[in-house]
């Protein structure tokens, strides 16, 4: 049962190759169907149960559907293995638990290739039962009846022997024995002259009213209350697809200790028909709902449907009442909850794709696929098994080429993905798969849009598919298996209706007119439209060589407040070591920078940010924003005159970044002790230029906590108001820091709240500003806050942001002056004064002079002080002294 991959037995010469069917884990999948069996076979063994009740839930059914390629025929066929006898069950899957009833399993392949009808899988069940070897006396008469109307002149064994049914089924060729036995006592019974022939030919109006009239003659089949009905109806396709109520009733009748339950399993169920033919569907349908003491296990491209009312008409039973497990939305089972049984087949782990590869092929118990192209493999499959089979099958046709396969052989796309995946589309639903496949995330409407439709069905249709996956995160809820996408988008197209280049270009178009829409609709300015808007336009402009066009303004946008959410772009397939070759590629590596900044060192990012400037791709407005954050990254790093320059240049420009750049100016002349200038600057900047963060900056060295955490509480009411997040969290994050000068427990609550503003946020440097709060905070109070100042100055030392070590080694002086640790304190200062040799920061030098109440060194440089230095020198003493008052009232 386990067999041999005869493909690709067949697929080399080389007969040291073993080539085994390998499968890999799927536990989970075997677990829902053994819990499902379990459930099942309790409901069938309650006395209550009535299998003519046709009115009652049907909850004896479980699907399994995936895209094309995952490997659910082959559960399937391991699912019959595994029930049939437990040798052949893989040795990861552990035994049923389900009570002692037995199970008697059938698959029946429904491939259009393997030309099932309806007929043969009515004959396929049966004789799957023929092997507990009891007539099935209604279900026989019926269908005896049936033959000879529909075959006359054909006994049933002929018919079975050529169709390949006897050899399948070892009690196959009991079968038309059981059937005569049965008509045999239905002659006998009505005392009727003739052979089993008469029973049904002349005879049957004679049985239809005994069993009518209840005769004790047929008491044995008089229970069955519609088998009068079925073997008066006409004997045709329509009858025939009623009589599996009649084999229900026989198998209910039997004796506990020679019953069985039957485990049909349905696969290849996308293969009945679409949409809107659903005529075998309807007949299959009808088998599941008659037999509610059969277990059904379908799997098949696609969800069931039966649960939407909507097909009210097409099929004979549906919606939620008639199938309260395939209720939309119910896909997880666990053995816990068995009412949802509708189950995506997911893809392999890379560990199962792993084992997958070192068991198809072997040599001598070893791999014959070497261990970097089984990963190449793995990680290209994104866990198809389709992949996987076809990466096997180049393998071996790159070996009889005569050479060993390298991982570079394996950056290939194959057709077949395609075609798997189209196979069953109508011709709408695939331009919106095309369509659709240049966006990593969409909606319907967009997906419409994108597609340049003016109605929705086909987008609709499409979203049922399974390589069509719905994610709760993110601005639209859909998007296609990462391979399957991959495959539509890189790989020669062999159909009827593939696209040209144009065709490509213009749904690229539409697509990027589209997003610009979707963002500019967005009345809310929600980041997760504006981020996925640009995100997916930037990649468009980039692979189609389009104009940058809203991208410009999304970007501006995108930076205005600061979060930082990083883009996540894919490679270019166009990338260069000689930097950005297009403006689009140049506007990503842009933004990237900008975004890394707070997750590497602000060297990295004046680099990058340099490159993309020195490209002189962008326009204009666009090298103003890559100017202004270039001069921020230098002023992180000390380059006091670069990044003066760089500000000076876009705030003379007049753009939307001027306000910003007056803040850079302002804050260049704090850092150089020049408070009365940046005072000035800030009366200038208005909100736009965020005027009371400025000052907040101001006043704090000035040893003012006072009007500090006012001018922070204003800034982050003025943040609110504006709906700038990332604002807002700076400004509480500072004004934790001044309040923790003065008022520890008042700072525990600021920090809190500026705990939770970042915590959604990537803002590396104020999340630095928050820690050195905490240890202001801490100041005095605890032993471990030189530790903890330690290991802060190595992480800042990682980031790049030159001043954070400053203001952390201010921190630290705080501590020692309040504990009055003089040489400690002595230490602190030499060492504030070399991170502050290049003149930026230095009159942190003199705060920790007046902090500790010591007079300045001759020749120190002096800051231009707001209400001079006296009045400064008093106040940041006053601070020492309230927390050494604090100290010793808590000792």
């Amino acid at each position: 049962m386990a067999g041999r991959d005869l493909r690709t037995l067949f697929s080399s010469n080389d007969r040291s190759i073993a080539a085994d069917e390998a499968f890999t884990n799927r536990q989970a999948q075997w677990r829902a169907v053994a819990a499902g069996i379990a459930e099942h076979v309790r409901h069938v063994i309650r006395a209550d149960l009535d299998v003519e009740d046709l009115e009652a839930p049907r909850r004896n059914v479980l699907v399994f559907h995936g895209v094309g390629g995952i490997g659910k025929s082959t559960l399937s066929r391991k699912i019959e293995a595994s029930l049939t006898s437990s040798e052949y069950r893989p040795v990861q899957w552990e035994s049923p638990s389900h009570p002692e009833e037995r199970t008697l399993p059938v698959r029946i392949d429904l491939r259009r290739a393997a030309g099932m009808d309806f007929e043969r899988v009515i004959l396929t069940v049966r004789l799957a039962v023929a092997a507990l070897g009891r007539p099935m006396p209604a279900f026989d008469l019926a269908l005896r009846r049936y033959w000879e109307h529909n075959h006359p002149g054909e006994p049933i064994e002929d018919y079975l022997r050529r169709g390949g049914l006897l050899s399948r089924f070892s009690a196959a060729a009991a079968l038309p024995q059981q059937m005569q036995s049965a008509l045999s006592d239905v002659a006998q019974a009505l005392l009727l002259p003739g052979t089993v022939g008469s029973a049904l030919g002349h005879g049957a109006g004679a049985l239809i009213k005994a069993l009518r009239e209840r005769r004790q003659s047929v008491r044995a089949l008089a229970g069955c209350s519609r088998l009068a009905d079925l073997l008066e109806a006409e004997p045709d396709l329509e009858a025939l697809s009623f009589y599996p109520h009649l084999l229900a009733w026989d198998l209910a009748q039997l004796p506990a200790r020679r019953s069985a339950v039957p485990v049909i399993l349905l696969d290849t169920f996308e293969d009945t028909g679409d949409r809107t033919h659903r005529d075998f569907e309807r007949l299959l349908q009808r088998i599941v709902w008659l037999m509610p003491n059969a277990f059904f296990v379908v799997t098949g491209r696609n969800r069931l449907q039966w649960a939407e009312t909507s097909l009210e008409g097409q099929l004979d039973w549906v919606g939620p009442n008639a199938w309260p497990g395939l209720v939309s939305g119910e896909a997880a089972y666990t053995q816990s909850d068995v009412s949802g049984r509708q189950i995506l087949i997911g893809d392999f782990s890379p560990e199962d794709c792993e084992d997958y590869l070192t068991r198809r092929l072997s040599r001598d118990g070893q791999p014959l696929i070497d261990e970097p192209v089984r990963r190449i493999i793995a990680e290209r499959s994104h866990g198809l098994p389709l992949y996987l089979d076809l990466s096997i099958m180049r393998y071996l046709e790159l070996r009889r080429g005569g050479r060993q396969p390298q991982v570079t052989d394996f950056d290939h796309g194959f057709p077949a993905l395609i075609t798997r995946t189209l196979s069953d589309l109508t011709a709408e639903e695939r331009h919106v798969l095309r369509s659709v496949s240049l966006l990593s995330a969409f909606s319907v409407p967009l997906a419409t849009k994108v597609a340049g439709m003016d109605h929705d069905a086909p987008a609709l249709r499409l979203i049922e598919r399974p390589f069509v996956r719905e994610s709760p995160s993110g601005a639209w809820p859909f998007h296609i298996h990462d391979l399957i996408r991959s495959a539509i988008r890189n790989t020669e197209d062999g159909a009827d209706d593939r696209w040209s280049q144009q065709d490509w270009q213009r749904a690229a178009h539409r697509a990027f007119h589209a997003l610009e829409a979707e963002w500019r609709q967005d009345t809310r300015r929600d980041r997760t439209v504006l981020l996925g808007c640009l995100q997916q336009g930037l990649v468009l402009a980039r692979d189609f060589g389009l104009d940058l066009d809203w991208l410009g303004d999304a970007s501006f946008q995108y930076v205005a407040d600061s979060v930082g959410e990083p883009l996540v772009l894919p490679a270019a397939s166009d990338t260069s070591p000689d930097g950005p070759q297009t403006a689009a590629n140049a506007l990503v590596e842009a933004l990237s920078a900008i975004t890394r900044r707070q997750h590497e060192h602000r060297g990295r990012t004046a680099r990058r940010l340099s490159a993309v400037l020195a490209s002189g791709l962008l326009p204009d407005e666009l090298v103003e924003l890559v100017t202004y954050y270039l001069a921020k990254a230098q002023r992180d790093l000390g380059l006091t005159d670069e990044s003066r320059r760089g500000m000076q240049r876009v705030a003379s420009a007049g753009g939307r970044l001027a306000s910003a750049a007056g803040r850079g100016l302002a804050h260049l002349s704090r850092l150089s002790g020049d408070f009365p200038a940046a005072m000035d600057a800030a009366g200038r900047l208005g909100w736009e230029g965020r005027h009371q963060r400025v000052l907040g900056d101001v006043w704090w060295v000035q040893g003012d906590m006072d009007r500090a955490a006012a001018a922070y509480r204003a800034a982050r009411s003025e943040a609110e108001q504006n709906g700038a997040v990332g604002e807002t969290a700076m400004s509480q994050a500072h004004l934790a820091f001044a309040v923790a000068f003065t008022d520890p427990v008042q700072a525990d609550d600021e920090l809190d709240l500026a705990d939770r503003l970042l915590s959604p946020l990537s803002l590396r440097s104020t999340e630095l500003t928050a820690r050195i709060a905490s240890l202001v905070r801490d100041a005095g109070y605890a032993a471990d806050v030189p530790d903890r100042a330690t290991v802060l100055f190595a992480e800042i030392g990682v980031s790049g942001v030159s001043y954070a070590a400053a203001k952390l080694q201010l921190a630290l002086c705080f501590h020692h002056a309040v504990l009055d640790a003089h040489d400690e304190l002595a230490a602190g200062i030499a060492l504030l004064r070399e991170l502050t040799h290049s003149g930026d920061y230095a009159y942190y030098v003199e705060i920790a002079h007046f902090m500790a109440g010591l007079p300045l060194p001759p020749g120190s440089a002096r800051a231009r002080w707001i209400e001079g230095e006296p009045r400064t020198r008093e106040r940041w003493r006053n601070v020492v002294m309230t927390r050494r008052d604090r100290l010793g009232g808590a000792r």
